[in-house]
């Protein structure tokens, strides 16, 4: 019996060891996520596109779609950002602003600014802190919303001038989700967004851990993730329970469009679909296979309605 509680007890003595372990590792990758630059420069060494639907393109809305625009900018707490404003296509029939996600791009929204320029909507492609077209931030780190936020305000304060300006649809993109759920939840200005758009979106740095554990392959994927979650507050100064935007977007009473692919090795299909069925409001959800970013590619037709149909209900 001795010799059989030995080795329990060195069992799970190792089993803790390899939790605390990995889940070091793991708060460590998640903390690098957060660090500017790391994964611009993964990015900057892949081949840009040359077709400006897919993400990681790199031109101007002249360049790619050979749509006029004006270079404007935005009045962020930490200084100027630069924008791109793209007017709409004769009348305008509405205002939109899209927010890309971490080491992302102002370019990664064309595949929702050709729809909205045909349907007749004037679009705002902002930058944010950390952006090479906007201010560093003073730590260099992504706060997933939790410091970009006020930078939207901005945005939003630009687009929809005062009380009784034109309301806004904000499209947010991946880490655009939790920058755009913030917001909702802090800035007087909230009431200015009249709808909202999201593709892929992160709504807990909680959950990308969790996909991180899964993605990787190794055992205890579950407790792993619980470790570094442990860890991570302590690593990269973010406080885990504040990164959760998904019950803010979800209270959204404006009409809500979401697209996620269940292949997604990044941000899981789960809470996006838990948004979608929480939402009281008109919800236009699109569910594909694909990965990250990657719905509109998997089906640009079906993509296209989605999004479209949406819009059609801004109307009514």
């Amino acid at each position: 019996m001795r010799l059989v509680l030995m080795f329990v007890f060195i069992f799970a003595l190792a089993a803790v060891g390899y939790v605390a372990a990995t889940g070091h590792f793991l708060a460590k990758d998640a903390t690098d996520l957060l660090k500017v630059g790391n994964i611009s420069s993964l990015i900057a060494t892949a081949t840009p596109p040359e077709d400006p639907m897919s993400p990681g393109y790199r031109g101007d809305p002249m360049q790619a779609l050979s749509l006029p625009f004006q270079v404007v900018r935005i009045a962020t707490p930490l200084g100027p950002a630069e924008a791109w404003k793209v007017p709409a296509a004769g009348r305008e029939r509405g205002r939109a602003i899209y927010v890309h996600g971490i080491a992302g791009a102002r370019e990664d929204g064309y595949r929702h600014l050709s729809l909205l320029h045909e349907a007749g909507w004037s679009v705002l492609l902002i930058t944010y802190r950390n952006d090479p077209s906007a201010p560093g931030g003073a730590d260099h780190r992504y706060g997933f919303g939790l410091t970009e936020w006020p930078d939207l305000e901005a945005a939003v304060a630009h687009l929809s001038p005062g009380p009784d300006g034109p309301r806004v649809l904000v499209v947010a993109e991946s880490m655009g989700g939790a920058i755009l759920g913030q917001f909702l939840a802090q800035s007087p200005l909230a009431n200015r967004v009249s709808a909202v758009a999201l593709d892929s979106p992160a709504l807990s740095f909680r959950a990308v851990i969790g996909q991180l554990a899964s993605q990787s392959g190794k055992p205890l994927p579950g407790p792993m993730a619980w470790a570094a979650g442990l860890m991570l507050p302590y690593m990269s100064e973010l406080p885990l329970e504040r990164a959760e935007v998904a019950d803010t977007i979800a209270a959204f009473p404006g009409p809500l469009f979401i697209a996620h692919g269940s292949g997604d090795r990044i941000v899981p299909v789960g809470p996006s679909q838990a948004l979608a069925a929480a939402h009281p409001g008109k919800t236009t959800a699109l569910w594909t296979g694909a990965d990250h970013l990657g719905s509109y590619t998997a089906d640009p037709a079906a993509y296209r309605s989605a999004f479209l149909a949406f819009l059609e209900t801004l109307e009514d």
